[in-house]
């Protein structure tokens, strides 16, 4: 396929942010390429209803997995211009019960959070780079937490691993200037069908946030369009959990 759309692979985008992602993105005049771990029917219908889109699945656990996912990316259309990474998983634990966050526990969650983006951006450079050279920097957005800027989240673990890919954004930032930019999106609290009976949060962000809610999938996909937008950002954290952070 040819297409003179520039191209945005958005990783895990067959539900909730991600494909609030995709659809923004593809309103803006992108071609998607859609990503999930299984739920490959889902993708399928997502392309379809999207139009300008593909689906490519692949599991962020395994390397070569990755090494697929974005040349096969590439492949659809022949090109990349900007790459979400969006895929993530988390583990609910309770801060304080240390034994049940065990070195597995560890592993898993730093392999898909950490570094499976990181090696998404290894292999994705060099079209991002290409990206460029037709005039607007190539662009990758992290999505990250606000569990890895506040002492929150579902689990040391997983805060931990959004720690760390904030700073890794903030390195690549430096290390792919001015070709590349890299930003990163972190969001509080997002209604989706996985956070639905956490009512806990749910009441501390109508309690106590500014904007007295939770984010919907759509904010989010605001916030990662504005990124991709700018041709100047580099290097931001963007704090996306209505002010609560201010309270």
């Amino acid at each position: 396929m040819n297409t003179t759309r520039p191209v945005a692979l958005i990783t895990g985008s067959t539900s909730g942010i991600g494909a609030a992602i995709a659809r923004r993105l593809a309103r803006d005049g992108y071609a998607v390429v859609l990503h999930s771990r299984s739920s490959a029917q889902a993708g399928q219908a997502l392309a379809e209803e999207l139009g300008c889109a593909a689906y490519v699945q692949a599991d962020l656990a395994d390397d070569a997995q990755r090494v697929r996912l974005i040349r096969e990316a590439i492949a659809v259309w022949g090109r990349l211009d900007v790459l979400v990474n969006n895929a993530g998983i988390s583990r609910v634990i309770a801060h304080d019960d240390l034994a049940a966050a065990t070195p597995a526990v560890w592993t898993e969650l730093h392999e898909v959070n950490v570094i499976a983006p990181f090696r998404l951006v290894t292999e994705a450079q060099a079209a991002l780079r290409e990206a460029a050279a037709r005039g607007k920097p190539g662009c990758v957005i992290n999505v990250s937490s606000h569990a890895g800027v506040r002492p929150k989240g579902a689990s040391i673990p997983y805060a931990a691993t959004k720690a760390a890919l904030n700073h890794v954004t903030r390195l690549l930032a430096l290390s792919l200037a001015p070709e590349i930019r890299v930003n990163a999106v972190a969001p509080g609290l997002v209604d989706t069908p996985l956070t639905a009976d956490w009512t806990g949060a749910q009441q501390l962000w109508k309690e106590r946030s500014p904007m007295r809610r939770a984010a919907t999938p759509d904010d989010i996909a605001q916030a990662v369009a504005m990124l991709v937008a700018s041709d100047y950002l580099t290097g931001e954290i963007l704090l996306s959990d209505g002010g609560l952070n201010l309270t």
